[in-house]
């Protein structure tokens, strides 16, 4: 992930590892790379999965930033990380600008 943002790619997804499990373990891995978090973004997609299962609520998912970089934790499952992406990717695109110093 470090080099990742170091080379100034707009978005790193990371999958699993956002549960209550003892080895779900990625939100304090990333936790310390991002200088900004981003709590809306893991609330759409808590939100968006709740509509869909009850065990959504039980993702520990973040977003933050890291110098120009949107990195974002998404469930383990294929189908909790495609419809977190579906409730995020417009907003994540839209970023953007924003993290550039741009405006909406």
């Amino acid at each position: 992930i470090r080099n990742w943002i170091q080379s100034k790619v707009n978005f790193v997804f990371v999958t699993g590892g956002t549960g209550l499990g003892p080895r779900d373990n990625t939100v304090e891995a990333v936790r310390p790379l991002l200088e900004k978090e981003v709590p809306g973004i893991a609330e759409a997609m808590r939100s968006h999965g709740f509509e869909r299962t009850p065990w959504a609520m039980l993702s520990r998912s973040i977003a933050g930033i890291s110098k120009e970089t949107l990195v974002v934790t998404l469930p383990g499952s294929s189908n909790g990380a495609k419809e977190s992406l579906d409730a995020i990717l417009p907003g994540a695109f839209h970023s953007l600008n924003m993290i550039r110093g741009g405006g909406h």
